[in-house]
């Protein structure tokens, strides 16, 4: 039986006439730019998540872009990353001309670690940079732990930017992500759970000032008159057709979300005893943007995935290289008691198919390939 990792094919065959039909409104009304889907999307998504503003724009690094720059973050100020993430999360710094600041994760759930970030305020102070904001990221489709986060930011003075690229549509305490912080990111690549058929993001806030700020950054700066741009801004725009697929997508995401929670669920049972499983803390849930359970070596990783591949089960590893370990990024500051968090999992993780098409057939493939 082959099995996808990510099976955006099934999707499509679920709700293929719905999306036909959204493209072929697009196309009859031609307003491919800027369109009344792409309002009608954001208003939808305000209502999934409960933020008061939302804003699509072209992808999910232009929307960590579009935070900084709405809260003037520049030059001499210290933006804190953590290490163990995509570059996306930390590659938006420099163009501002900050500084990421690189702090480690925890072991347990693979999120930013409060008190490292604790520590790393102290020693950019030292360095003589201004802590000024901290990007938690929702890894693998779950949130951070936002609370102790923004305890720490408030008392020191720092915003928030919640990269929830992986993360959007799961719940902390009762609420959704896309509601905290400052400013909260997501980001619509195809293979995330809620993704469109090419590049598309969106920015959240609850601040109706940042909102009409980033409102005209991503429109080149615009003020009231097309031909007067206010400010140096972007083009950063959700394409109309992107915006129709994805009100489509959104539709039976809630599904969706059910959907890829039961096949954690029956992965924590087959798996539990073999692997360590992922962890989940207490009043939060994932959307599962993926499976990634732990090894006790890198070795033995190396071995369950060659018996995986050989029994047709696709593996990946996110992330093999933590971020202040790769080239574009050596040069900046971390945690001065080191990122040994970040630096262990990348030997140890695994990611495993995941998406809510997975047949219970297949995951009974994937376990048994696992645990022989």
């Amino acid at each position: 039986m082959t099995i996808a990792f990510i099976d955006l094919a099934a999707q499509q065959d679920r709700i293929r006439p719905q999306i036909e039909g959204a493209i072929a409104r697009v196309l009859a009304a031609g307003q491919y730019i800027s369109g009344p889907e792409v309002a009608q999307f954001e208003r939808q998504l305000e209502a999934f998540c409960g933020a008061k503003h939302a804003l699509g724009c072209a992808n999910g690094t232009d929307a960590l872009l579009l935070a900084l720059m709405a809260l003037g973050i520049g030059k001499g100020d210290a933006v804190f990353v953590p290490s163990f993430t995509f570059a996306a999360s930390a590659e938006i710094v420099p163009f501002v001309g900050a500084t990421p600041f690189f702090v480690d994760v925890r072991e347990d759930t693979f999120n930013l670690d409060a008190e490292s970030l604790k520590r790393s305020i102290v020693e950019a102070r030292r360095q003589g940079l201004k802590p000024a904001c901290v990007i938690p990221v929702d890894l693998f489709g779950l949130p951070a732990d936002f609370d102790a986060i923004n305890e720490i930011a408030q008392s020191e003075g720092m915003r928030i930017v919640n990269d929830s690229a992986q993360g959007f549509g799961a719940s902390y305490h009762g609420r959704i992500t896309g509601s905290f912080g400052d400013i909260t990111t997501t980001s619509f690549f195809p293979a995330k759970p809620l993704g469109c058929y090419g590049d598309g993001g969106a920015v959240f806030t609850n601040d109706p000032e940042l909102a009409a700020l980033m409102e005209s950054l991503r429109v080149h700066g615009k003020g009231s008159d097309k031909y007067d741009n206010v400010r140096v801004g972007m083009n950063s725009r959700l394409d109309t057709l992107q915006a129709a697929i994805l009100i489509e997508k959104l539709a039976i995401y809630r599904d969706e979300i059910e959907a890829r929670q039961r096949v954690a669920e029956r992965y924590n049972v087959g798996l539990a005893g073999r692997f360590e499983t992922p962890v989940i803390p207490g009043g939060l849930s994932s959307v599962w943007a993926q499976y990634t359970i732990k090894m006790e070596s890198a070795a033995d990783r190396d071995a369950v995935q060659a018996r995986a591949k050989a029994a047709g089960v696709p593996t990946v590893v996110y992330y093999p290289m933590p971020l202040h370990r790769q080239t574009a990024y050596k040069q900046y500051p971390t945690d001065p008691a080191g990122l040994k968090a970040s630096e262990k999992l990348g030997g140890l993780v695994l990611s495993l198919p995941m998406h809510p098409y997975l047949e219970e057939e297949q995951q009974d493939q994937i376990i048994a390939a696992l645990v022989q």
